[in-house]
């Protein structure tokens, strides 16, 4: 409506766990259900008059889909971007599956919540390190929201220091060929390293410990290796961790360190081994303080001095106890980031290290043991076990049909069992392969989605080159924040290699991302009870944990100021809470049965009315009722009251006059306020100017058809279908949503009145209130009627009037001369 062509499109991003999951559960396969949930929502969609286009529709779940995510990956594999490893993963049991470290929560699945442990796999890796920096570099130049680039810039999170290698020493203090390699932000700190830490899963870690510790080493690497990174990593838990019997020599100082194992190192990161400098890293220091390990302090800051040493100091400061004559190295009294410098040039220069950049980042785990997912394009030969990539001719690489879909709880994928699609032959050579039987996960289909919108009929290429570089890159993106650093981030990543391989034009997917609120389900009140089942005011409850609680409906609960309480026992505080919206809370809202009762306009407005687009709010069923009032009255003051019967005159009530200057003022402020609110999604605020420009127009004797119009055109976005309705009744054979959209005139937008200084020979005496355009003669009557100016204007002789419209008004009168002595 603003002469943009806008493409707003709909698809399906239907592989993965939940349909799968969901598939197994009732014994029905998933494509069946996903067609089927497809199409309810589609129907449910268009319901709700939402301005797709419908013709662009597409499932990543279609072989003419995700011939082209198989493709990409193929890009991927000559690229080396695409590689086999084997690395220790997320296993679910349950689930019969890996899992990415993001769908892990608390140990469990986030699906389900089954029971998660570690084990090794060899598995499918995409290297998005490779492309980190710039990841990380391009987030500056998009206009998404703070919090969201922060979380991708922790997630990647560079970082800057060194590798440092210990060597190992045996029973007898002699130095082995073994080196354990660590990774710091902070070589200033090398006196300062006082024990090793490996992670569980280092590779070194079994032939280092000794015959005595070796039974509780393995004893605590089970234990671990059943806890997620997150709740291995977090701040507030204990540390704990074992001795592994073994030493190492520190290379700055000589000494012997002792080598432990413990769990709050991971071996995704850095070299999954830290040197711990308990004197300055909290989480070391409270290790050493455990374990009675020593500490030793190398920096003073700047502030302090020696003497004061009681808890850990991790900032920066002056060097301190680092100096050894037999190493060569002396960094005492240096700032640290000189002594950061010198330490790994001596490191470089000793050979016992190098500097290093390092990230948080890891590899993206590319495979799922699931049936329901792209199957990867890629077989190996009988002979060699070589990996091949599927020819591109061959794409699109179509799941077969299987009735045994269950996963087969061995870590063999349920494609296994698909011997006659399996067992296949190498197309150049004939020789006898097998096909790859993961799948890929189901973040693989929604990496590049917005790309086909732009030519979803397009069999030759993912994209045209000249429809991507019309539409793209996406110019706004909404989405929930839970997105940040998977959907998103991976994303990005496809798409610089896309641009890298000249299929796209634009180094990054999306311009500007919006974050929209969670809308929660309606309050639910809960009352406290004791063991013998009485109920408890929520204020003298110390832990809600400890007490039964019992669920109040919405009847018998009455507010008393800021709280709620019981109706019948206004003592009893009740706690009042709304949550998420889901089936086992039982506050899920379905729209059909809104839309059936208040329409689907009402809906939409009920949506857009409850706070800002970008904000959490609480569903509340019976503040419809106030949108839904509005819409009413505005169809009645379009179209007119109803007869007795119900029913209404057919076309509108407005007339073809001429507006007048005070509902062209009304209109052009409701027009300048939605329009600005729309464009900042604050589509709450617009509906209150159209209200306001509602409770106007009600108070006018006659409606002007072109002011209603431009109110209807207003009202379009917002409330589709009752708009059209009355577009149609206005006279109109075509449909609203190709007339241009109302532009406010400034001239309509100023003020009316303004506040005029009044003085009385000079002096200001005060103001009154006129319109712009007063005359003189109006505002000396209006000063003459005001009570403050008319005791100073009562019975005097007026000389003359001085007045500049809209700024000032100065009445010059005779005064008596002792009076006018007296002012003077």
């Amino acid at each position: 409506m603003q002469g943009f062509n806008v493409l707003h499109p709909m698809g399906w991003d239907a592989f993965g766990l939940p349909a799968e999951q969901y598939a197994i559960d009732t014994g029905t396969h998933p494509k069946t259900t996903t067609l089927r949930n497809i199409s309810r929502f589609r129907s449910q969609l268009k319901s709700l008059g939402f301005s797709y286009d419908w013709d662009r529709e597409i499932s990543t779940t279609e072989p003419d889909y995700y011939k082209w995510t198989q493709w990409i990956f193929l890009q991927l594999l000559k690229r080396g971007l695409a590689y086999q490893a084997e690395v220790p993963v997320n296993w679910c049991p349950a689930l019969g599956t890996v899992l990415a470290n993001e769908e892990v929560i608390d140990g469990v699945s986030e699906r389900g919540g089954h029971p998660v442990i570690r084990k090794p796999m060899r598995q499918w890796m995409l290297r998005i390190t490779a492309y980190a920096d710039r990841l990380l570099e391009d987030l500056d130049d998009l206009d998404w929201p703070e919090s969201i680039k922060e979380m991708q810039r922790n997630w990647i999170g560079r970082s800057e220091g060194a590798e440092l290698d210990f060597v190992v020493i045996n029973g007898n203090g002699k130095e082995e060929e073994k080196r354990i390699t660590v990774y710091t932000t902070r070589p200033d700190t090398i006196f300062g390293a006082t024990y090793l830490v490996l992670a569980p899963e280092h590779p070194f870690l079994s032939s280092l410990v000794s015959e005595a510790q070796s039974k509780h080493v393995e004893e605590y690497r089970e234990h671990a290796f059943r806890k997620s990174d997150l709740e291995r990593t977090e701040l507030q838990k204990e540390k704990t961790g074992v001795f592994t019997g073994c030493y190492a020599k520190n290379p700055a100082n000589g000494q012997a360190v002792p080598i432990w194992v413990a769990d709050y190192v991971l071996g995704s990161y850095g070299t999954g081994a830290i040197m711990a400098v308990p004197a300055h890293d909290t989480r070391d220091f409270e290790f050493a303080m455990k374990y009675t390990i020593p500490i030793s302090w190398v920096v003073r800051p700047d502030d302090s001095d020696c003497g004061n040493f009681v808890k850990p100091y991790s900032g920066e400061g002056s060097m301190i106890n680092s100096s050894c004559s037999e190493s060569g190295l002396d960094i005492n009294a240096l700032p640290s980031k000189e002594a950061a410098s010198r330490v790994i040039q001596w490191l470089e220069k000793s050979g016992n290290g190098k500097k290093k950049v390092n990230y948080k980042l890891r590899d993206w785990l590319f495979a799922r043991q699931r049936y329901w997912g792209e199957p990867i394009p890629v077989i190996f030969l009988d002979d060699t076990g070589e990996g091949i990539p599927v020819p591109e001719t061959e794409l699109p690489l179509t799941l077969p049909e299987l009735d045994d879909f269950t996963p087969t709880g061995t870590g063999e994928p349920p494609l296994a069992k698909a011997d006659s699609w399996v067992i296949t032959k190498d197309p150049l050579s004939g020789k006898p392969a097998r096909r790859e039987t993961n799948t890929m996960p189901q973040w693989a289909g929604s990496c590049w989605y917005y790309l086909r919108f732009m030519d979803p009929k397009n069999s030759s290429a993912l994209v045209d080159k000249a429809q991507e570089q019309y539409w793209g890159p996406v110019d706004v993106y909404v989405g929930g924040a839970e997105h940040a650093v998977l959907h998103l981030l991976y994303a990005r990543f496809w798409h610089k290699v896309l641009y890298d391989i000249d299929a796209v034009s634009t180094k990054e997917p999306f311009k500007c991302v919006i974050n929209q609120g969670i809308i929660l389900g309606e309050v639910q009140y809960t009352a406290c009870k004791d063991d013998e089942g009485n109920l408890i005011s929520a204020d003298s409850v110390d832990e809600l944990a400890e007490y039964k609680q019992e669920r109040i409906p919405e009847e018998k609960v009455m507010k008393s100021g800021d709280l709620f309480v019981l109706k019948d026992n206004p003592n009893i505080r009740l706690i009042a809470r709304a949550h998420k919206m889901s089936k086992s809370r039982g506050n899920v809202i379905n729209p059909d049965d809104v839309v059936l009762e208040y329409g689907a306009d009402s809906l939409r407005l009920y949506e857009m009315f409850m706070g800002p687009l970008r904000d959490s709010k609480t569903w509340n069923t019976s503040g419809i009722d106030g949108v839904h009032r509005f819409l009413a009255r505005s169809w009645r003051l379009v179209v007119g009251s109803a007869s007795p019967t119900g029913s209404y005159p057919d076309g509108t009530i407005t007339v073809d006059e001429k507006p007048s200057i005070e509902q062209l003022r009304s209109l052009h402020r409701c027009i300048d306020k939605v329009t600005e609110e729309i464009e900042g999604t604050r589509f709450n605020t617009g509906i209150s100017a159209m209200m306001e420009f509602i409770n106007a127009a009600y108070k006018w004797d006659k409606l002007p058809r072109s002011i209603i119009e431009a109110f209807v055109l207003l009202l379009s976005p917002y409330a589709p279908h009752m708009a059209e309705e009355l577009w149609s009744r206005l006279g109109h054979s075509n449909s609203l949503s190709y007339e241009p959209f109302p532009k406010a005139d400034a001239a309509y937008l100023k003020e009316s009145t303004v506040v005029l200084p009044v003085q009385i020979n000079g002096k200001t005496r005060g103001t009154i209130q006129v319109e712009e355009t007063c005359t003189e003669e109006e505002a000396f009557r209006l000063a003459s009627f005001d009570t403050k100016l008319s005791k100073f204007l009562d019975g005097k002789s007026i000389r003359k009037r001085i007045y500049v419209q809209g700024k000032i008004l100065n009445i010059v009168i005779d005064m008596p001369k002792k009076a006018k002595v007296a002012q003077e």
